[in-house]
């Protein structure tokens, strides 16, 4: 795997949260504003900084437990970094019986990392899904938005090679 590219200038904590705050500033006073401001923080950081919680939750006048029970009641959020790909590896019935968990075990040996974890590159995280709705091409995974099907262990580094 490739090494971070250091041409683009990142954008500092400090200026996240200013952004973060133009948000809450717009949404504080709207019913229901806390995952609407959520989903923002997420998608400006990548995941849900403590940092970034504690701002909203003094943002928006709410308790840190209000906040994090939220943070951790839907799937859709993420306290830890994510990868800029995502791979679902599918075990539901059809493709646990055509060799889902074979493929499981060969992207985590890939990746040397295992299910909800991310690579220390940041370019993969892996997850479980317990059906894409692909039995007729089982076994199957999803990486960000693509279905790959039919799925052999030795297909693995191809596909991975494929969003490097």
């Amino acid at each position: 795997m490739s090494s971070t590219c250091t041409c683009v200038e990142q954008t500092s904590e400090a200026d996240l949260l200013a952004r973060l705050d133009e948000a809450i500033a717009e949404r504080r006073h709207v019913p229901g504003a806390l995952i609407p401001v959520l989903q923002i923080a997420q998608g400006l950081f990548g995941y849900l900084p403590e940092s970034a919680l504690k701002h909203i939750c003094q943002g928006l006048g709410m308790s840190y437990s209000e906040v994090a029970g939220v943070v951790g009641f839907y799937s859709f959020f993420s306290t830890t970094p994510r990868g800029r790909h995502t791979i679902r590896v599918c075990l539901g019935t059809a493709c646990y019986v055509r060799g889902g968990k074979r493929v499981l075990e060969t992207f985590k040996h890939s990746l040397g990392i295992d299910v909800g974890q991310t690579t220390p590159n940041r370019q993969f995280s892996l997850e479980v899904a317990r059906c894409l709705g692909a039995c007729g091409i089982a076994p199957a995974c999803l990486v960000d938005n693509t279905v790959h099907q039919s799925i052999k262990p030795n297909n693995i580094p191809a596909i991975l090679h494929s969003y490097e």
